[in-house]
């Protein structure tokens, strides 16, 4: 077990580039690389005798890692990113970005929660041809994301595999009901009658992998744009918070697509929902890289991670005027006894929908 936590920001950490050529994982071994990784978040390996990380009762350096005790209900979740199935292995990767993009995805999955994230636990799988300096990288991007969303990052694990893989196990904090019980936002909770509101614009993400595919230079602003919106995600982890609240109950993030994501909802609470595809957002980069598939990718494309919150008209505006996060009504929820999503055109008629979004185990 390795322990860290972000403890300084990116111009006071080390830097570790101590190497004039490419030096493999397989050479430093699996301590000679947990001390370069840990010293990446400022802190050395082993630790001195007594020392431990602000937050956390038993660190760095044990068998397992003892986080402070709060009052309430914990949040948990997981997610693993996997080289040509999450990200591409060639062209080269920016592994900071990777870094960034793997804590980040777990962290929409607390803002999806509405919760506050605490406690990262990580498991890296490299191959023995790994470089060093790529595994220092990744770091780098994650310790500037746990930095950004307040983060500690408490241990895991590194392990010998035959591809690269990451996993996240991210713990956060729930906010209580008045009776204690969890105040969280869950995919069951949707009411005929409610609205549908979704920030920021969709589509960017799956756009800027449509690019990547291509072999684009990503040399205009828009292509810029949508490479950021891929590599980068912004998880709403304030927006969730202030969605709890406000007093919503029910809302989900965009990793599958939309309409899957939606689905989601649908079949949890039992309910149809309508989404007006004219106002669907979408951003001026993807219209001007993606003019005619600009509906259809901000529909069915994934990693997004954006929020989707639902909940009655009033509580879902007021929040809207409040909060500093851009977002757009696009639709309501209404009874129906089998549960269905359902995007209509400017009449009210319903579009056909060839993909929905993304499944590991169906062809795209």
């Amino acid at each position: 077990m390795i322990g860290f936590r972000a403890l300084h920001s990116r111009n006071e950490r080390a830097t570790l580039r101590p190497y004039n050529r490419a030096v493999l994982v397989s050479e430093i071994g699996e301590f000679g690389l947990i001390q370069l990784l840990a010293r990446e978040f400022g802190l050395e390996y082993p630790p001195a005798r007594g020392v431990s990380q602000p937050g956390l009762q038993v660190g760095l350096g044990d068998d397992a890692v003892v986080t402070d005790r709060r009052d309430g209900s914990l949040i948990w979740t997981t997610d693993t990113m996997v080289e040509n199935v999450h990200f591409l292995i060639d062209p080269a990767p920016s592994w900071h970005d990777i870094g960034w993009k793997a804590l980040a995805t777990n962290l929409s999955d607390i803002a999806a929660m509405g919760g506050t994230p605490h406690l990262a636990l990580v498991t890296l799988c490299l191959p023995p041809d790994f470089q060093v300096e790529d595994a220092v990288a990744l770091y780098g991007g994650l310790h500037e994301c746990a930095e950004a969303f307040g983060v500690t990052l408490g241990g895991g694990d590194i392990v010998g595999a035959p591809v690269f893989s990451i996993t996240i196990a991210l713990s956060g904090w729930a906010e209580a009901e008045p009776d204690g019980s969890a105040a969280v936002l869950t995919r069951g909770a949707a009411q005929p009658g409610d609205v549908v509101a979704v920030s920021g614009t969709i589509g960017d993400a799956v756009a800027g992998l449509l690019l990547a595919r291509e072999g684009r230079d990503f040399k205009t602003k828009s292509e810029q744009h949508l490479r950021a919106a891929m590599d980068r995600p912004q998880p709403r982890v304030a927006l969730g918070l202030e969605a709890v609240r406000a007093g919503l109950r029910c809302g989900i993030d965009i990793s599958d697509g939309l309409v899957q994501d939606l689905g989601h909802v649908a079949t949890a609470s039992g309910v149809g929902i309508r989404v007006d595809a004219v106002r669907v957002p979408s951003s001026a980069a993807l219209r001007e890289v993606f003019p005619a598939e600009a509906f259809g990718l901000a529909i069915s494309g994934g990693q997004d991670y954006e929020l989707l919150l639902i909940g009655p008209r009033a509580t879902v505006e007021a929040l809207m005027d409040a909060s500093e996060t851009p977002m757009t009504e696009i639709g309501d929820v209404y009874r129906t006894d089998t549960p269905h999503v359902a995007v209509v055109d400017e009449a009210g008629r319903e579009i056909p929908l060839a993909h929905g979004g993304w499944d590991h185990f169906k062809p795209s």
